[in-house]
């Protein structure tokens, strides 16, 4: 394994972190975690060097944090850094602050957090933040010693980023960043901006999702192997970020034990410089062949639908649809799914949009789905 600096902070953490937002999962349930295979999968990633776990309070629709937790014991919990996160939108008083805290700490079985952040912030959470005194309550935590180091992880626009960033004294923060979101949220202009400012930087979504894993559309997938034929599409997404020096640790969502393994024989070959300038040159031209129409990341923060709708298969199967021509194949597996899990099945209550990261409409988004499907069928 290699590992990375940490802005001004006096660690170095692996190259690769486990982010434990898409763990191995039984019948298709994101709450229902393989708890077996999802341990077994932490202990041999800390086995092999990566000493970074992140996890928050609604992943997997909350049951996340309870098997990372597990996963912890046996002394497994001294050779890691532990992330978690306050989910802001569940605080009303701040008496919340601290029962979401206590909650998180009985579900970890961990005395303290070693990357505490405030999840999310967009506009909206930033303003909560300020309303109930977050950061005042977190340095308490601080002198507690229940907090080592406190960050946030971000979902707005790069104008409230910059806003944040230097509202106060950050020990880390965490964006969305990969070769096709250079320009979203706050993109590569935010983490110069962190960098420059010593703080740590923790990279989510370098796959965007799964997307990024995916073979590319034709034309793309020339340009890839135009410079390295070997090299997968997972292989370009993680040495594009590795290749450059702000970044520190990056997080990947691994499902499976291939995947964790090939990902650590990545990350065992990772280091700055690593691309040449054509190779970052294609892969700017390749992204602009790759960006489907909904930015969906298949995070789940919208689920469970209270109609049992599958929100982000419907809008991964619609951005295959058309960013890979397959719109009749992709009907087809969408008239596969439970009738209640289409996209038709939605009846507009909202109480998805409210938790986008991405800010996307997901009530129009979901009837121009249907819509495509119904005539594509």
């Amino acid at each position: 394994m290699n590992y990375r600096k940490m802005g001004k902070l006096d660690i170095e953490v692996s190259a690769l972190g486990f982010g434990a937002m898409r763990m191995p999962i039984i019948d298709d349930d994101s709450a229902n975690i393989d708890e077996a295979e999802a341990i077994k999968m932490i202990r041999y990633g800390i086995d092999s060097g990566i000493n970074y776990v992140d996890t928050a309070w609604p992943y997997h629709q909350g049951e996340s944090e309870k098997v990372v937790g597990k996963a912890l014991k046996d002394g497994y919990r001294e050779k890691v850094y532990l992330a978690t996160k306050l989910p802001i939108w569940e605080c009303e008083t701040e008496k919340d602050l601290d029962k979401y805290f206590n909650k998180q700490l009985e579900k970890l079985q961990v005395e303290k957090i070693d990357f505490y952040l405030l999840h999310a912030l967009n506009e909206k959470y930033w303003q909560t933040v300020k309303n109930l005194n977050i950061i005042e309550w977190a340095e308490k935590k601080k002198e507690e010693g229940k907090i080592k180091y406190l960050g946030f992880s971000f979902h707005d626009s790069h104008q409230l980023f910059d806003e944040i960033i230097n509202s106060y004294d950050w020990d880390f923060c965490q964006i969305q960043y990969n070769y096709l979101d250079t320009e979203y949220q706050a993109g590569k202009k935010g983490l110069q901006k962190a960098y420059d400012k010593g703080i740590a930087v923790v990279i989510m979504e370098p796959i965007r999702g799964g997307w990024l894993a995916q073979e590319p559309p034709l034309d793309a997938k020339e340009l890839f192997e135009s410079e390295n034929p070997d090299r997968t599409s997972v292989e370009w997404a993680l040495h594009w970020i590795w290749s450059q020096k702000e970044p520190g640790v990056v997080l990947s969502g691994m499902s499976n034990m291939q995947q964790l393994k090939e990902n650590l024989e990545t990350a065992s070959e990772s280091k700055i410089g690593l691309l040449s300038n054509s190779e970052f040159e294609m892969m700017e031209k390749a992204a602009e062949e790759m960006r489907g129409p909904i930015t969906c990341t298949r995070c789940e923060y919208c689920l469970p639908c209270p109609e049992d709708i599958n929100i982000p298969k419907n809008f991964h199967l619609y951005n295959q649809a058309k960013l890979l021509d397959k719109g009749q194949e992709m009907a087809e597996k969408y008239f596969e799914l439970d009738e209640t899990a289409r996209a038709s099945n939605c009846i507009e209550c909202g109480q998805c949009e409210p938790q986008c990261p991405q800010n996307l409409n997901i009530i129009d988004l979901l009837k121009e789905v249907d819509k495509f499907f119904q005539e594509s069928a």
